[in-house]
């Protein structure tokens, strides 16, 4: 089994993909669900990958099923012949039940939890195809047929498709070890194949119109000077070029330094918009990813992967979140490492018409860009996005509000208001900005939900406010959340 990865490194590799989608849940019970039964679901997943390989249960097989959990969960202890038994009783693949909840969860909030997880699926069962070293074309097969089915949940519930597909299609591995790809290259794409959603340009909107959506941002004032210094000093070298006159080397690409919910996935899609306007990009779309978009669960695949997203972000924005992760790892052979080998040779072979943007918790940004003397030479503009305040934390809760066809009363915007103080005033590494609000602001709905419905007949204005007892936490913001991710 030349080439295949111990039990040791496939649990990480597990353990890491799982941990950094489970990020990405933002409702708390929501979190807390997926952490019971993804371990189970998944080793189910593996059961089934491997009886389309034909069934033949190896040790090695043992040793990969027992590492599938995460860190807190119990580790299975299945005996040679119990795999073997589960491996031929497998009875097909369903979705879990946690995945309607999500579907559900985004369909109501525009969230892309539910499609974030089809990926991570798609990821963890080639994963468990790699345990020969090797993902054969009927183990390929089932999983292009898993990650289809929950897709077409997601399409059956209009829930948008904006990310880069991950075929399985790209990473099979033949049994004489030749890859069905070139090794490096992205699939092609011949003129009679649709377009992908993610690919396609933004609606063209004028450069002041965009400005006008940047300054409605609620708070981010020196990130809002910094993008228009960035505008104006691109500005200036295009005039520059235009008169003849020297311009001096400038790279685009940017770090977005700061705490999560504080606006950083909002500001790139402007900016990505933005340079479109001003010329800079051909196209001005957002590809957003982080690690597990990027980073390939065996070896020799990671580069394929990073290529086609690469590809996918031509003429636009390729925002990585999160992107310490890719050098945070111990291990010196550790995948991130090579995704990021390819990311720079695909800034430089692309530097006309594609702008990188990565981001993540302040600290740890300026150890991973440090890792790379390449990364230190390609990312030299730092844009910091501050923590809101209590009273921006209002303001974005108001906001939502209005969104939704909600009112505050009196009394509940003195408690907001409040409430919102204490929460930024008692913040801790925990705290999640715009997130906490949006969480605050489903529980506050759901409540009034509950509250509502005991009347007879309620009024429109009935059906619209939320009073001060809808936003009353049991617990206080932080202990409730600190519960949440423990």
């Amino acid at each position: 089994m030349k080439g295949a990865m111990t039990a040791a490194a496939m649990h990480k590799q597990y353990s890491d993909g799982v941990a950094a989608f489970r990020q990405h849940i933002a409702n708390p019970a929501m979190r807390q669900k997926f952490n019971a039964d993804a371990d189970e679901f998944m080793r189910l997943c593996a059961l089934g990958v491997w009886q389309a390989d034909g069934g033949n249960v190896t040790p090695q097989h043992v040793e990969y099923y027992n590492a599938i959990y995460c860190k807190g969960n119990p580790a299975p202890a299945a005996l040679f012949w119990e795999l073997s038994t589960a491996v031929a009783d497998y009875s097909g693949f369903e979705a879990p039940g946690f995945f309607q909840k999500m579907r559900e969860y985004d369909k109501a909030y525009g969230q892309k939890t539910s499609r974030r997880f089809v990926d991570l699926l798609t990821l963890m069962l080639l994963l468990f195809a790699a345990v020969d070293g090797a993902v054969s074309d009927r183990e390929a097969e089932f999983v292009n047929a898993c990650a289809d089915k929950l897709s077409a949940l997601c399409d059956r519930d209009g829930l948008p498709d904006d990310k880069p597909k991950l075929d399985a299609d790209v990473f099979v591995t033949r049994r004489g070890g030749q890859s069905s790809q070139p090794e490096g290259d992205a699939p092609a794409m011949s003129k009679e194949d649709p377009v992908p959603v993610g690919d396609q340009a933004e609606p063209e909107v004028s450069l002041e119109e965009l400005l006008a959506q940047l300054d409605e941002l609620c708070g981010l004032e020196q990130v809002k000077k910094d993008v228009k210094s960035l505008i104006n000093l691109v500005k200036v070298r295009r005039l520059r070029e235009k008169e003849g006159l020297p311009v001096p080397p400038m790279s685009l690409h940017l770090v977005f330094m700061g705490n999560p919910g504080t606006g950083k996935t909002t500001v790139a899609r402007l900016l990505a918009r933005i340079y479109h306007a001003i010329g800079v990009l051909s196209k001005g779309q957002l590809v957003e990813v982080d690690r597990s978009g990027l980073v390939a669960g065996f070896v020799g695949q990671t580069a394929i992967k990073t290529n086609e997203v690469i590809q996918k972000a031509l003429g636009g924005v390729l925002f990585i979140d999160e992107a310490y992760a890719l050098t945070s790892h111990d291990n010196a052979n550790d995948f991130g490492r090579e995704a990021i080998e390819t990311l720079l040779k695909g800034m430089e072979d692309h530097r006309a018409d594609l702008i990188v943007i990565v981001a993540g918790y302040t600290e740890l940004m300026g150890e991973f860009i440090h890792a790379n003397p390449g990364l230190e030479s390609r990312f030299n503009k730092y844009f910091y996005f501050e923590d809101y305040n209590g009273g921006q934390l209002l303001e974005i809760f108001q906001s939502m509000c209005k969104k939704n066809g909600y009112t505050l009363d009196d009394e509940a915007e003195r408690y907001a208001e409040t409430l919102f103080q204490t929460l930024y005033e008692q913040r801790d590494e925990n705290f999640g900005n715009a997130r906490d609000v949006r969480n605050l602001f489903e529980r506050a709905v759901s409540r009034q939900s509950d509250r509502v419905a005991a009347l007879e007949a309620p009024t429109k204005e009935q059906l619209m406010e939320l009073a001060a007892g809808d936003l009353r936490e049991e617990e206080s913001p932080g202990e409730e959340r600190n519960g949440a991710e423990a």
